[in-house]
Parts: C-alpha cells; sequence; structure tokens
C-alpha cells in the first residue's frame, strides 16, 4: 500500500498562484472579447421607434432633436438620459423608453393635452387636463379659444377644478369664461368673454359655487327691473352676505342714504359717441339684487 505524502506548503502555493492567473488571465481575455463584441457597428442603435398619439410633434422632427443626445450603442445607451431627452421636447409630457434587440429603441410618448393658459397674459405656459403646467411656444397658443387661469405657483390643478365647476353654472350668461383667477387673499375672480367681471369671494369650492348657481338664477329678474338686459352686466359682486352689487351699462341706482349726501356731478356724456354711457351722478351706477 503506497501512501502518498502530502505536498509542501510552498508546491501548493505555487499550484494556487499558478491557477489564480490563470482564472485572471481567461477572465480578462473573455472581458476583452465582450468589449469588442459590444462595439461591434451591429449593436449602434439604428432605428428608433417612436409611438403614441401625436398631435404637436412627429416622429422624424423627435428622432432628429434627440438623436445627437444618445451615447453609446444597444448595450451601454442609458436609457434614462433618453426618457429626460425625451421629455425635454415642448408638450411631450412621459416618455418610455426600452430596447429591442439588436439595435433598436422603442419610446413610448404622451403629449399634455391643454385644458388652459396658465398665468399672466403674454405668458408661454399652459395648464393640462391633469392640472400639470408645462410650457409651448407663442405658435401652439394662437388660434386656440382656451380661458386663462390665473392663481398662485403649485395651485394650478385647484384652479382647473373650480373652472370646470363654474363653467356649466355660469353658461346661462352666455359668454365663456375668459380669465379665472385665485387671488393672493383666496378669492375667487371671473371675466367672461364680453368683459364683465364676477367676484365671487373665497371659501371652500362648494359654497362658491353656490352662490355662482344663485347669482345666474337671480340676476335676469334684476336687470329687467332695471330695464336692461343679461348682457348689460359690467361687474357683479357676490361678496356679500344677503346678496350680491350689480354694475350694469346705462343704470345708475344709489341708495337713500347716498342721495342725502352731497356728491360730485360728473360731465355729461357727448352724445353720439359709440359705446359711451349715459352721465350718472354720485357713486359708479350699481344695484343690488337679492338672493332668495
Amino acid at each position: 500500500m503506497n501512501n502518498a505524502l502530502p505536498a509542501p506548503f510552498d508546491v501548493k502555493l505555487m499550484n494556487w498562484t499558478a491557477s489564480a492567473l490563470f482564472v485572471g488571465c481567461a477572465a480578462l481575455v473573455l472581458a476583452a472579447a465582450g468589449s469588442w463584441l459590444l462595439r461591434l457597428p451591429v449593436f449602434s442603435i439604428g432605428r428608433i421607434v417612436v409611438q403614441g398619439e401625436l398631435v404637436h410633434n412627429n416622429p422624424v422632427t423627435l428622432r432628429a432633436n434627440v438623436g445627437p443626445h444618445l451615447v453609446g450603442n444597444f448595450f451601454t445607451v442609458d436609457l434614462q438620459a433618453v426618457r429626460e431627452a425625451f421629455e425635454q421636447v415642448p408638450w411631450v409630457r412621459s416618455a418610455m423608453v426600452r430596447r429591442e434587440f439588436p439595435n433598436s429603441l422603442r419610446v413610448e410618448l404622451q403629449e399634455h393635452q391643454a385644458a388652459a393658459v396658465w398665468g399672466a397674459e403674454g405668458g408661454n405656459k399652459l395648464v393640462d387636463t391633469r392640472g400639470e403646467v408645462f410650457e409651448a411656444s407663442s405658435e401652439d397658443l394662437e388660434g386656440d379659444d382656451l380661458p386663462r387661469l390665473v392663481g398662485p405657483e403649485g395651485r394650478s390643478l385647484e384652479v382647473l377644478q373650480m373652472e370646470r365647476s363654474l363653467a356649466p353654472v355660469l353658461k346661462p350668461l352666455g359668454p365663456e369664461i375668459d380669465v379665472l383667477e385665485l387671488t393672493g387673499r383666496g378669492g375667487w375672480r371671473v371675466t367672461l368673454d364680453g368683459g364683465a367681471v364676477i367676484e365671487l369671494g373665497g371659501g371652500n369650492p362648494a359654497d362658491v359655487v353656490a352662490r355662482a348657481r344663485r347669482f345666474v338664477h337671480t340676476v335676469p329678474q334684476v336687470a329687467a327691473q332695471q330695464g336692461r338686459r343679461i348682457d348689460a352686466l359690467e361687474l357683479a359682486d357676490l361678496r356679500h352676505d344677503n346678496g350680491y352689487a350689480l354694475r350694469l351699462r346705462g343704470v345708475s341706482t344709489i341708495t337713500a342714504e347716498m342721495a342725502a349726501k352731497p356728491r360730485p356731478v360728473r360731465a355729461p356724456a357727448r352724445s353720439g359717441a359709440a359705446g359711451t354711457r349715459p352721465a350718472t351722478t354720485g357713486a359708479p351706477a350699481r344695484t343690488t339684487g337679492q338672493t332668495r
């Protein structure tokens, strides 16, 4: 029976070292081969497929704008960077990017659907149907009959929801909402297409809408009492507890208390001038309509 003697430690160490070197060299060879394969022209990004319901963009323009920003090939391209590049394009709300072997990228885009203009007149911001604010070029705004919403930063969704609630309530007045503003003090102000201004006051949305509904229901009667139609409305102030104040074109009504006080007399309006209002005395023309 032959009993093999154990190998000395230095021999074992040499064997381990040789094995480690062999494995390391093999790994380096495989890495180099893999790197060489990954850099083959066949894996260069050769096609970008753009999908989605596009209205303000087209696939050709999108690929031309985003293509120069692509770095790497099919395996090394940063999909997050590609997604961000597409989302920088005007009107693009979101992008989803995935690889398609061997050299393609497929991009699913979703555009903003504009619901209103946002901010001061002359700006280039819009609000989409989700209440998100985004920027668009001035050419994109031309010809779009959209209301303008104004409010504090970060409250665009709240203002949009109020516009959606008020639009059907104010519809019987005729002109549509031109501007809806949420003031810094929390009050709501509506300007109609014809220029009439309605001060709705503050409070929770249900109270504001209820106030507007009572006003629309009663104002035709109040205007008729003054011999005017509802299209004579210039200003309505609904910030009163038991009623509202009106200013109608061509009507001047004052309270008995105001009539007892001395007041300046305005110069008569020139006759024949288009759009001039009859001369009035005292305070601006205003009538009070009680809501019941």
